[in-house]
């Protein structure tokens, strides 16, 4: 099976969702002037008197999880997480326990939905923390692009990128792109509540030529967009980009010269492009293309091209695969597991072959797997020296720890150079382990996650 067929395997088998929270989890169910109302949010931003208690639970029967790939969870799991594994498994195993987080997009109004989420008792994630330390790293650099944009072949309504059949590249452009900062769009601002309890909104429908106001989201899956402290004027590549949730984050953090989302499945690029149009309005059609590349040779391609570069790689999803939707299924998972890593690895060196020097890369899972998460990133580094990890715990893990659980620092992190085996001990973590990357444990009360991140910058 070749990288690239392997890719889209693993890519549409981890599209699959477990059972779907929206008929299981609270839905908004209001009554105003007498009538009850309930679904979609955006009906009711101009509504009034709408008061705490009129969030109410239904409930479904839920699937029940897979008894091998649970079995596979424990023993693997068990010895990597030691004592932290027992109450993730019980979260993991309890869907109605999971939160869920509220992006709103900047570019539609959201002062309606902004109050309905106040008055409910979400807060904001980022309102406790150092948001421009979070966001910011240093002065922008803007190198020169090499993209030229064409009226016809830029992204059509759907965001689809015009690529030649027989040619996967995302070069369809005829004259250079020109930053603009006086674009007249809303001031970027990434903001995302949560609540202390699985209370979610309900989600809003896609409608051509009409924007969503917010996007719904597990809050963990923000972290490596925050890790990638992308700025005005860069050049962003989202190397496994599909749905989309971590790109529409991105331009909520910043507005990028140019932001490539690539998908090589049709598929998923299908739904990627969806999710773009129901968030970008027009005016940024011509800075943020659709690439059908295979991620893991883009690099080769692209090389040195941008400046920051998010790889999202398909793996193991904990969530999802716990849920497979029989045995059949869970076994085949488990048995292809096992390949996951090499292509893990590929596209990480891609990414780092696409970033210029002085760039950096994020790379992140949904998995609490080490030989996905920690041994991919060693393995990559031990091959290109011309790459760092960057420790992400006093900039990410220790302010937002109020919110998410991270698998614990060791007593002497920042201080061992060695390079100690990545074997776990009872769930504990090596200084030099913690140092490639952080993981988001689920937890009770702090439902979210898995999520591990790993920020590596590639030396000038």
């Amino acid at each position: 099976m070749s990288p690239n067929t392997l890719y889209r395997f693993y890519r549409r088998v981890t599209s699959f969702k477990p059972p779907k929270p929206t008929p299981t989890l609270p839905l908004w169910t209001c009554n105003v002037y007498g009538h009850t109302v309930s679904g979609d949010v955006s009906k009711l931003q101009e509504r009034k008197n709408v008061s705490s208690n009129q969030v109410i639970k239904r409930r479904k029967k839920d699937r029940p999880p897979c008894p091998s790939v649970l079995s596979h969870f424990d023993k693997q799991y068990g010895e990597e997480l030691g004592d932290l594994w027992a109450s993730a498994r019980a979260v993991l195993l309890d869907p109605h326990s999971w939160q869920y987080g509220v992006m709103l997009n900047r570019f539609s109004a959201v002062t309606g939905i902004t109050q309905i989420l106040q008055s409910q008792g979400f807060s904001s994630l980022l309102q406790q923390t150092d948001i421009p330390r979070l966001l910011c790293d240093g002065p922008s650099v803007v190198t020169n692009s090499k993209y030229k944009p064409e009226d016809n072949s830029l992204l059509q309504p759907h965001f689809i990128s015009k690529c030649p059949p027989d040619d996967n590249t995302s070069h369809v452009f005829s004259q250079d792109l020109q930053f603009e900062p006086s674009l007249g769009l809303p001031h970027p601002s990434l903001q995302c509540y949560i609540h202390p309890h699985p209370l979610r909104f309900p989600s809003q429908t896609h409608r051509h030529g009409q924007l969503k106001q917010y996007y719904l989201l597990n809050a963990a899956s923000l972290l490596p967009v925050l890790a990638l402290k992308v700025r005005d004027g860069e050049k962003v590549l989202d190397l496994c980009s599909a749905p989309g949730g971590k790109a529409i984050a991105v331009m909520q953090c910043a507005t990028p010269e140019l932001l490539c989302c690539n998908e090589p499945d049709p598929h998923r690029r299908d739904w990627l492009s969806r999710t773009l149009e129901s968030f970008l309005p027009p005016s940024l059609r011509t800075r943020v293309i659709v690439s059908a590349q295979d991620g893991c040779s883009f690099g080769q391609s692209e090389a040195g091209t941008y400046d920051k570069v998010l790889v999202d790689a398909p793996c193991s999803n904990d969530r999802s695969w716990l849920y497979s939707s029989s045995s059949q299924q869970g076994e085949q998972r488990l048995r292809e597991r096992a390949r996951l890593p090499a292509l893990q690895a590929q596209l990480l060196r891609s990414a780092l072959s696409a970033v210029r020097p002085g760039g950096i890369v994020v790379y992140s899972t949904c998995t609490l797997s080490t030989s996905e998460n920690y041994t991919v990133v060693e393995t990559v580094l031990n091959d290109c020296p011309e790459a760092e990890a960057e420790d992400l715990w006093e900039e990410i893990a220790v302010p937002l720890s109020k919110y998410f659980t991270f698998r614990p620092a060791p007593p002497d992190h920042g201080k061992a150079l060695h390079k100690p085996s990545l074997q776990p001990h009872n769930g504990t973590v090596s200084p030099y382990q913690h140092r490639l990357g952080i993981l988001v444990v689920p937890q009770t009360g702090k439902t979210w996650g898995p999520m591990f991140l790993s920020r590596i910058r590639r030396k000038k």
